[in-house]
């Protein structure tokens, strides 16, 4: 397993006044250059063949693009080394937990890591300690778990895995174990799920609220946790399917899936920030004792605000969680610093004060 003494020794070989910032060529890699870029930083995204015209396109952000034939191919010795010579800090997210196995992201990649590399696995709702625990030792509200479709007696939503694209969710609804079976059934036939990621798939209690995704930034060199803003996700082939009038909705043979495909900024009523501080604060604490040294950078805690007035969580992002409209739409920002801050340009400016008071060790595993 790589150790912070590890992690900290190839630090120790870096130029701390000429750093790169670097990251997989997906998910939140613009928004991650961008800000690196508004903060004095050299750029470089690891992209998959194919897949890598934005970050050839973008070249105000994107300095050096290196393309391997599969994204899993980043903890080849050779792009570690053009990573360790270029002194770079890499930024994980979604997509690099993704297409990286979690054994070679925590056993195999010596690279200087913004954030907690062994966090990165409580995503996983297989996990020993996952995103559930998280929010369970935290304190905070929750759904209602469901242990076989037998027990579902409310509306609830089941969560797996599209059979093709493990990074995609094909979520589903359902009100009982006959309404469960049938469209479970529906899914596997049309290959849109398998029979295995549906044993593994999570049934909860659907809460009925309105949706915010929660984004944060926790701080090793100030000991705060801050609140980044707020943004709502964009959902194929559901969002908009909704505004087709009732009739046409009953009439069109569709399965919906709920895939994340954008997203856009939102704010919360100021009477609820004393709960959204909380929530921040409690999660940040609760990483520090499961999963030592505890949370590091961005998080986002996904949820919905009930007509109580009372926020529930039912997904965790351990990193960054890719909402690129935080910078743009954000009001909470600019009342912490003044100016519009993206999540991307709060991780570089980070690193900068880490390396300007020599303290980078504490913001890298």
């Amino acid at each position: 397993m790589i150790t912070r003494e590890g992690v900290w020794r190839v630090l120790g070989d870096y130029d701390a006044r000429s750093l790169t910032i670097g990251t997989l060529g997906s998910h939140s890699a613009l928004d991650i250059a961008d800000g690196a870029k508004d903060e004095g930083f050299r750029t470089v995204v690891v992209c998959q063949q194919g897949r890598e015209l934005p970050y050839k396109i973008y070249r105000r952000v994107v300095d050096e693009t290196i393309v391997l034939d599969r994204f899993a191919q980043i903890t080849g010795d050779g792009v570690q080394d053009q990573l360790r010579d270029r002194s770079t800090i890499f930024v994980p997210h979604r997509a690099f937990s993704t297409y990286v196995p979690y054994d070679e992201i925590e056993n195999k990649f010596l690279i200087p890591m913004f954030g907690n590399r062994h966090i990165l696995r409580s995503e996983e709702r297989t996990a020993e300690k996952n995103q559930y625990y998280l929010l369970e030792k935290a304190g905070i509200r929750q759904p209602k778990k469901f242990g076989s479709p037998s027990e579902i007696d409310r509306l609830v939503i089941v969560k797996v895995q599209e059979a093709r694209r493990k990074i995609e969710r094909a979520f589903f609804t359902a009100t009982s174990k006959t309404d469960f079976n049938k469209k479970a059934k529906e899914r596997i036939s049309k290959g849109l799920i398998s029979k295995e990621d549906l044993k593994r798939a999570v049934i909860e209690e659907f809460v009925v609220g309105t949706y915010f995704n929660f984004n944060y930034f926790y701080s090793p060199l100030s000991g705060d946790v801050e609140f980044m803003g707020i943004d709502r996700r964009l959902q194929t082939n559901l969002h908009d399917f909704v505004s087709l009038p009732a009739k046409q909705q009953l009439e069109a043979d569709i399965v919906l899936q709920n895939i994340e495909i954008g997203h856009m900024g939102a704010t919360v009523r100021e009477s609820m920030l004393e709960q959204v501080f909380e929530i921040g604060i409690k999660f940040a604490h609760a990483t520090k004792r499961e999963y030592p040294p505890g949370i590091i950078g961005p998080f986002a805690l996904q949820g919905a605000i009930t007509k109580d007035q009372e926020i529930v969580i039912f997904d965790v992002s351990p990193r960054v969680p890719g909402s690129p409209v935080i910078g743009t739409t954000s009001p909470y920002t600019r009342y912490t610093y003044g100016i519009p801050m993206s999540v991307g340009r709060r991780i570089a400016r980070e690193v900068r004060e880490a390396a300007e008071a020599e303290r980078l060790r504490e913001i890298v595993t």
